[in-house]
């Protein structure tokens, strides 16, 4: 039932040990390389486009275009984090920013209970999706796939094909127009997701239960691990950062159609994915997620600042993946070499 496998492969103390500092920096460079790249296309765009890239309103735009592609791969990476994956981030935000619209300019509800009811239909969601996955025991990748298209054909139905339009409220429109130190608010949403997740799974309990699921599951269950409660709840955080992601996306529009949505999938899962192969490669983790995101955005912005065509974007995103994942596939292969190294005893002299 494992469509994901999390383990982590940064370099142990005994792996680094008699190693010279060049032949450290070469097993440390798995875990940073992702970073040490965007550092490195950042330094690079500036010098190339120095009177727009390196400027406030670039990163304005970037915020902006980016913090809900984040928000998604925060969201993808919590199943993953146990060993599952959901595709309904990229389906569900489809359905849940025209139902956050359509509520209140079609049924009058008030944009809080709005917000409420949106975020609730996201929860229930990832419980159905658990429910499918630990219950009926359907493989992750094609129960939410399954969800994830029911959803986008109750989102044609409801709009006919056609755009929800309407006057909606000012405090509405401030969930995500808002400006906070001269930055987009969304932004900082995303930060404060991320911290969060990030003390969660790193220091709580129930993040290193979610760790150890998707490791392996079968020991995590002969430890006391509760692996089906464990993984629902999972995809119920899922679904409601993806409904919270779509609610967002409403804000920004400002108009509902079923064909916006779909195109923050494959993005959000690169994020995701990106994750897995640094600062913990191996495993998924919230830092790596966030640098995934990163790479993608400035490598886009900055290739189309010099002039890409529309193809750019995805052709980077793929790119990007590949190499990563092969960056990864690498240190697992050292570490295995490593790790599989006989230690000879010593002789003794006679």
């Amino acid at each position: 039932m494992q469509s994901i496998e999390s383990t982590a492969l940064e370099p142990t103390r005994g792996e680094l040990a008699g190693l010279s500092l060049l032949q450290k920096l070469i097993r440390y460079l798995p875990v940073y390389g992702l970073v040490v790249l965007t550092l490195l296309l950042i330094i690079l765009f500036s010098v190339l486009l120095p009177q727009t890239f390196p400027t406030v309103l670039n990163l304005r735009s970037i915020i902006s275009d980016k913090a809900i592609i984040a928000m998604l791969s925060l969201a993808a990476m919590i199943p993953m984090a146990s060993g599952r994956i959901d595709l309904t981030v990229g389906y569900g935000i489809v359905l849940w920013h025209i139902l956050a619209i359509s509520l209140q300019t079609m049924l009058g509800v008030p944009w809080p209970i709005a917000v409420a009811i949106v975020l609730t239909l996201g929860a229930l969601t990832g419980f159905l999706n658990g429910l499918l996955v630990e219950v009926a025991r359907i493989d992750s990748f094609i129960a939410t796939l399954g969800t994830g298209t029911i959803l986008y054909a109750l989102a044609l139905w409801h709009t006919g094909g056609r755009q929800v339009v309407g006057v909606l409220p000012d405090g509405f429109y401030a969930l995500n127009g808002t400006m906070v130190f001269g930055l987009p608010i969304t932004g900082f949403y995303v930060l404060l997701l991320a911290l969060s997740l990030w003390l969660v799974l790193e220091y709580l309990p129930i993040g290193r239960y979610v760790y150890a699921i998707g490791a392996n599951p079968k020991a995590a269950a002969l430890n006391g691990i509760p692996v089906r409660r464990f993984v629902i709840g999972a995809f119920v955080s899922s679904g409601a950062l993806t409904a919270l992601a779509g609610i967002l996306l409403a804000s920004k529009l400002r108009i509902g159609q079923a064909s916006v949505g779909l195109e923050y999938l494959l993005p959000a899962l690169v994020g995701a994915f990106l994750g897995s192969t640094t600062i913990k490669p191996g495993r998924v983790n919230v830092w790596g997620t966030m640098i995934g995101v990163i790479i993608l955005a400035v490598g886009i912005s900055g290739i189309q600042q010099v002039g890409g065509s529309f193809f750019v974007e995805p052709l980077f995103n793929g790119v990007t993946l590949l190499v990563a994942i092969g960056i990864a596939g690498y240190a697992q292969r050292k570490r295995g070499i490593v790790t599989s190294k006989p230690t000879s005893a010593p002789v003794a002299k006679q």
